[in-house]
């Protein structure tokens, strides 16, 4: 930002001014950047492409994510489905109460 360059001055309010002028200048050239290369000012295709995206629930992102990691244990440890048992009821057990009974509502549904 070029602050120590451009002037050499000694008095309070000048430093002030000085560095607010380049504050703006830089927040100036943030916006002319973000309007250049962000793929929302792209316009409407932004927004058709985020509308079909469909965002999903807690409870399916908690679904896939305790399916990937049981099938990440018998993998991985080469385990029996006792173990994996074990190790996912020990693993719930250690999630704050919230997120358990979410969770143990998961397990009983499927």
């Amino acid at each position: 930002m070029k602050l120590t360059r451009e002037f050499q001055i000694r008095s309070y309010d000048a430093l002030v001014s000085h560095t607010s002028i380049v504050f703006i200048r830089y927040i100036m050239l943030a916006v002319i950047a973000r309007r250049n290369t962000d793929p929302r000012t792209i316009g409407e295709l932004f927004y058709a492409c985020y509308d079909e995206i469909q965002d999903i629930t807690l409870m399916e992102a908690l679904t896939l994510l305790l399916e990937l990691l049981k099938s990440t244990i018998k993998q991985v440890l080469v385990l029996s489905e006792e173990k994996v048992k074990e190790l996912l009821f020990y693993f719930v057990n250690s999630l704050p109460a919230w997120l358990r009974e979410k969770v143990l509502l998961l397990n009983c549904e499927s």
